[in-house]
């Protein structure tokens, strides 16, 4: 789904992702895989959109068919959602909450250089790709909170942010307000991943589970080109590894997305094939 971007392509990103062989290369890590295909979602040029907020009921409809799928998986299954926009993860998320053994306090990672946590109320885009942990939260348009019936699906304090160096103004007093933990490009630059990692583990250790959503614009565009929103400054190759060799270690991640490559922006599949092997990291891929 590219619907809630504001370049075209992203809808691309799934396939783009399994031609860089993401099943094969977990299965070579032993995993167990079962595809279990595409989600439906209308195209922008079949759409005749008067919502109001662009797209908005294509992109609750998508995000709610994604949340019906995940929801009924066995407690067993670690699902692996494939964006498309950041939008999806509405539902991503909400599905690995609601899933078969009831609702359960959850841990989200948000691995991103943007916070994705404006109304449709402050955003200065209307892109709704910007408004997923709002709606998470609880905070926004009625449709969209509508895929899981409305109300919050994870609490501030469950939230950790990694990777950030680009926030807008209203984003930042809604932050502030929630007591969100924030982990800057400064952060990592002054602090260093281990100790970051660490205290997130501290911090979401009472979580029964850890979902990650990692969104490719996290890396720095010179090593994720394909992406439709980049911000220079971004997590090089080996921190970025490190970052999920580290959750990896901790044994503390249930579930994850992986949005934003854009092929049409890429370089022979680069970005989409270093999204594989990130998640090769954090699902079992050691040096020794």
């Amino acid at each position: 789904m590219d619907l809630g971007a504001g370049r075209r392509g992203v809808d691309m990103g799934p396939s783009a992702i399994r031609l860089a062989k993401l099943a094969d290369t977990l299965r070579g890590l032993g995993h167990t895989i079962d595809d279990l295909g595409n989600i439906e979602v209308a195209v922008a040029e079949s759409v005749d959109d008067v919502s109001g907020l662009p797209y908005a009921n294509v992109i609750a409809d998508a995000c709610r068919k994604t949340y019906e799928q995940l929801k009924t998986l066995p407690n067993e299954v670690f699902p692996i959602v494939l964006g498309g926009d950041h939008s999806i993860a509405m539902g991503s998320v909400a599905g690995v909450v609601y899933r078969p053994d009831g609702t359960v306090r959850t841990g989200l990672i948000w691995i991103d250089a943007h916070t994705d946590i404006n109304t449709p109320k402050t955003s200065p885009s209307g892109n709704i790709h910007g408004m997923p942990v709002a709606h998470l939260l609880g905070d926004g348009d009625s449709r969209l909170l509508d895929i899981w019936g409305g109300g919050a699906v994870i609490r501030p304090e469950d939230i950790v942010y990694i990777g950030i160096r680009s926030v807008d103004d209203d984003e930042r007093k809604i932050l502030r307000e929630l007591g969100i933990r924030v982990y800057t490009m400064k952060d990592i630059d002054k602090r260093g991943l281990g100790e970051i990692v660490e205290q997130t583990i501290m911090q979401l250790h009472h979580t029964k589970r850890v979902h990650v959503s990692f969104d490719a614009d996290v890396l720095d565009p010179a090593v994720a080109p394909g992406v439709g929103t980049p911000v220079p400054g971004g997590l090089s190759y080996r921190e970025a590894h490190l970052l999920m060799e580290l959750l990896a270690d901790a044994k503390i991640v249930t579930s994850l997305d992986l949005v934003e490559v854009n092929p049409i922006l890429d370089i022979q599949n680069k970005t989409a094939q270093i999204m594989v092997e990130m998640t090769a990291s954090l699902l079992g891929k050691r040096i020794l």
